[in-house]
């Protein structure tokens, strides 16, 4: 994937300068008390480059990508696949490992399913944002403080709306920008890695269904794919609004209280 990316929100750096994964999952644990471990994804061209990886797992079932990302998140395994690992073409299209032809575009196997008609299914095939088909063959995950994808094309944080909102907060501290994202619905992949492998933009999703059945994502979850070279940024931020005052757990100020002293704290 592109090793530098211009953007308007938050300070990134060069991706040459190496990270410290021990250090940047500490302080984002630190600072928002994740519940789940932050992974990194990596594309290949090369499988065998993929295979190389230390202590790397192939599957021996057919998966979903979902469950291949839990197996990182959830287990804090370091997992490699290809597109004959996967159970669908939807789940090797979003990662580029299987063209968006006519077939895949049709949505057909989703009509009656998810979507009422066939026009409908078809539309939502269009609107999904996935990486194009013919330069990758492999994709790794594996949790961040393992180094083993170092640097992974992108970074995997699931939180609850509190800790997210927080964290969008951190990477706006600076150079911001209105920060704008969509919902595919089913799929929702899409609007997560399938965008951030695509575009290098940060890309926040409400994972769908599958996610959560295969994957093991909680109820409660939101998750943010975002190339690595924000997450220092993003760092800083959340350190610099932590001393203001506003950092998690946000503690609720009650419904019935007089807001004036409340709000005086943080703006006088």
């Amino acid at each position: 994937m592109t090793a530098q990316h211009e953007h308007d929100t938050g300070t990134p750096v060069d991706i040459g300068d190496r990270l410290d994964w021990g250090r940047i999952v500490a302080d984002l644990n630190r600072l928002l008390r994740l519940r789940t471990t932050p992974i990194g994804m990596k594309m290949f061209t090369d499988v065998a480059d993929m295979e190389s990886i230390d202590r790397i797992r192939r599957p021996q079932a057919v998966h979903t990508t979902d469950q291949i990302v839990g197996q990182a998140a959830r287990n804090g395994w370091t997992v490699g696949i290809t597109a004959d690992d996967l159970v669908g073409d939807q789940c090797r299209t979003v990662v580029g490992l299987h063209p968006r032809d006519d077939e895949w575009l049709s949505g057909e196997r989703m009509t009656g399913v998810w979507y009422a008609t066939a026009d409908d299914a078809a539309a939502h095939q269009a609107a999904m944002d996935v990486v194009p088909f013919g330069t990758y063959s492999a994709l790794a995950v594996s949790p961040l403080t393992s180094g083993r994808l170092d640097p992974p094309d992108i970074c995997l944080i699931y939180a609850t709306p509190a800790q997210m909102i927080l964290f969008i907060n951190g990477l706006q501290w600076t150079g911001y920008k209105k920060l704008e994202w969509g919902c595919v619905g089913e799929s929702s992949c899409a609007d997560s890695w399938g965008r951030a492998l695509a575009t290098g933009e940060p890309s926040l999703s409400i994972p769908c269904f599958a996610e959560r059945r295969y994957g093991g994502v909680m109820e409660d979850e939101l998750l943010m794919a975002i190339p690595p070279r924000f997450l220092p940024g993003v760092i800083a931020g959340l350190d610099a609004l932590a001393a203001n005052g506003l950092r998690y757990p946000i503690a609720p100020y009650g419904v019935g209280q007089d807001a004036r002293s409340g709000m005086g704290v943080s703006y006088g």
